[in-house]
């Protein structure tokens, strides 16, 4: 028996409840939850949603960002953000998710589905100091 991936339940349901109605979708996430009992797969469910929620922002042309940073960006930095966001993923539109965590230094780490773009000030002297580091 094949097993299922995440991704691939979470296609089934954006397909099953693409273009339906209200009571159309609401029946079809009951029937979901149930599958997922049924499968013994109810601990996927958060990553199934997630999964889920990026095949509908790629389908919108959404991109949604989380950005962890030392401080609150100013709005002069999140405006030139996303209008480079928009030009390298080619998005509609970005939504950025401000994550404020003290550990950083300085810089932003940049988390896009499953891709990170660490621009951190710790990141760039590890990088810094395994390039002199290679030439000893």
């Amino acid at each position: 028996m094949a097993t299922l991936s995440s991704n691939i339940i979470a296609q089934a349901i954006y397909l099953a409840s693409k273009d339906k109605n209200e009571s159309e979708q609401s029946d079809i996430f009951k029937n979901f939850i149930k599958f997922l009992f049924r499968k013994r797969l109810f601990t996927k469910a958060s990553d199934i949603i997630s999964k889920l929620e990026q095949i509908v922002n790629k389908e919108g042309g959404r991109l949604v960002v989380k950005v962890a940073s030392a401080s609150k960006l100013e709005e002069k930095t999140k405006i030139i953000l996303i209008h480079d966001l928009k030009h390298r993923y080619s998005s509609k539109e970005i939504v950025l998710e401000e994550i404020l965590n003290t550990k950083l230094l300085g810089g932003v780490r940049l988390e896009i589905n499953d891709e990170v773009i660490d621009l951190t000030l710790r990141n760039r002297m590890n990088k810094l100091q395994t390039h002199l580091n290679k030439d000893l």
